[in-house]
């Protein structure tokens, strides 16, 4: 496989720190290429003015982040924007739209910009209305903006308003106004309130104004060029262990947000949730709001091999023995592309020792092969591929015996290495609580 210096470090570092990269993984997508004709033709459809909305199950260490990031990357190179956003009580709560929507803006990438491309989308789609206009700095493009904010303003009429403020605090030089007014579009709280009257605006974005707003973004995207925006929400089950005030006003916010796509509010929006099979069917989950149960309802008794793609909600069945070896000889050879002795790296690492050292995570893992990929791979990289490139009489089958410290665990890797020395300690989501 051939990818660029930058890019092999990138993928390699991440895999070290046993996290997941942030791109570059389509060398590393062992077993979605059975989700690649189905969610391509979604991207279509929404390009061409539709949304559309997808649920991601799968248990813990099954791969969502990696699939989501996977996705994001996919539809970058579409000439989609994407934003990722995690779930959380204190951070993001779900039901707080105008935080939803700030987080949105703070992770905004395109093809060119990896995070916080607020600023070079809202230049770029006033140079698309110079453009249009034949003219720069013009008041035909004030009105051109107006124009094609109509609907927009219909619902958040603040939207336009600052936009229109922006664009003149710009022609004026004014810089610092140009900043305020571009913060406070973007929902951040506590911008001056002389930034805001310039632009006949009060007080901060609120929870009925951010889905507006982001009907704005959406416009700004479209009229730029760009094919849409795919947004993903991660880490939904969190829901579970709120409140249960919060959860159900979250719940709510999300049916709501699912009934907007539907009603054709927001074109140009592909919407990613991902979420454990726990949050979708159990009882302090979308279960405890049967409209959204209803919505996101999906056939799973049959056969995973016969899942439909184009289903509402799809299921990541995690990896199997023979995944994760074909993963690690991936990695081993994106490492060993950019060793200096690239062929000492393949025979002292073959495939045989791949297959040894899954197996041997897998086992302290109590056999839970489908939470094993991240500790496998740091594991492949920091204690073995390094060391077999730094020290030339290392060899692993001698040198190298596995240790697993719960330190370097996550909760459910944790839980799962209990579990292999005996004990009967499980996930915090098995465990129903009325809160």
């Amino acid at each position: 496989m051939t990818i660029s210096p930058r890019r092999r470090r990138d993928i390699i570092d991440a895999l070290r720190r046993g996290t997941v990269p942030q791109q570059g993984l389509d060398v590393l997508a062992v077993g979605l290429t059975r989700f690649e004709t189905a969610l391509d033709a979604e991207l279509e459809g929404v390009e061409d003015g539709s949304a559309g909305f997808k649920a991601v199950r799968g248990e813990y260490g099954s791969g969502k982040t990696f699939f989501a990031r996977w996705l994001t990357e996919r539809a970058k190179r579409a000439n989609f924007a994407t934003a990722e956003i995690q779930i959380s009580e204190t951070e993001t709560p779900l039901h707080k739209l105008e935080t939803v929507y700030r987080r949105v803006v703070e992770n905004l990438a395109t093809p060119t910009t990896s995070m916080g491309a607020m600023q070079d989308v809202v230049d770029g789609w006033f140079y698309f209305l110079d453009q249009d206009t034949g003219d720069v700095g013009t008041a035909a493009s004030l009105e051109l903006l107006d124009k094609r904010l109509s609907e927009v303003s219909k619902e958040a009429p603040a939207f336009a308003a600052v936009l229109r403020a922006y664009r003149l605090a710009q022609q004026s030089d004014d810089a610092a106004q140009a900043e305020g007014l571009l913060a406070w579009l973007s929902g951040q709280p506590h911008v001056s309130a002389s930034v805001k009257r310039t632009a006949g605006v009060r007080g901060d974005l609120d929870h009925f104004g951010a889905l507006g707003f982001l009907q704005g973004l959406l416009t700004i995207l479209r009229d730029s060029d760009y094919a849409g925006l795919v947004l993903v929400v991660d880490e939904v089950e969190t829901l579970q262990r709120m409140r249960s005030d919060v959860r159900e006003k979250s719940l709510n916010a999300l049916r709501q947000l699912l009934d907007e796509i539907d009603g054709g509010r927001f074109p140009g929006l592909y919407l990613v949730m991902t979420g454990t099979p726990a949050f979708f069917e159990g009882q302090q989950g979308v279960q405890r709001l049967p409209p959204l149960a209803q919505r996101l309802q999906t056939d799973f008794q049959t056969d995973a091999r016969f899942d439909n793609p184009r289903a509402v909600q799809i299921r990541l069945s995690g990896f199997t023995a023979n995944s994760l070896v074909e993963l690690g000889g991936r990695v081993r050879d994106i490492f060993a592309a950019g060793a200096d002795d690239p062929e000492r790296i393949h025979v002292v690492v073959d495939d045989a020792y791949i297959t040894s050292l899954a197996k041997a995570v897998g086992g302290e893992l109590g056999g839970r092969t489908g939470v094993a990929p991240r500790l496998f791979l740091k594991k492949l990289i920091a204690d073995v591929l390094d060391r077999v490139e730094l020290f030339e009489d290392f060899n692993p089958r001698l040198d190298y015996r596995l240790t697993v410290d719960p330190n370097e665990l996550s909760e459910v890797e944790r839980a799962a290495h209990v579990r292999g020395a005996g004990g009967a300690v499980g996930s915090v989501d098995d465990i129903d609580l009325e809160l």
